[in-house]
């Protein structure tokens, strides 16, 4: 049984090396993707804001969700990333913001 069990922990560790790259960039993603969809939620499709809360749900939590009306931005804050997002306009959307 515990060998069994170092094999899974090493396979596991094997695998979680082969995929660095790609486990890095996973926080950036949630925060990104949640203020990129609210933004479009928001101001493009014009939903309330509880429902674009409930759109934007992930399994993993947001540390931060901040909705500027006035500016049309996003502010998504979660796994220690930042992304904000804006609408730019009728015919451009949102946009994630560097």
């Amino acid at each position: 049984m515990k060998r069994l069990l170092l094999l899974i922990v090493l396979g596991l560790l094997l695998w979680g090396w082969s995929e660095r790259e790609a486990l890095s960039a996973f926080p950036g993603i949630l925060s990104a993707y949640t203020a990129k969809e609210y933004c479009s939620c928001r101001y493009v499709t014009g939903f309330d804001p509880e429902y674009c809360l409930g759109y934007v749900k992930q399994w993993l939590p947001l540390s931060a969700l901040r909705d500027d009306e006035q500016a049309r931005e996003v502010f998504a804050s979660g796994l220690g990333r930042d992304a904000r997002a804006r609408w730019q306009g009728p015919r451009e959307g949102c946009r994630l913001l560097p």
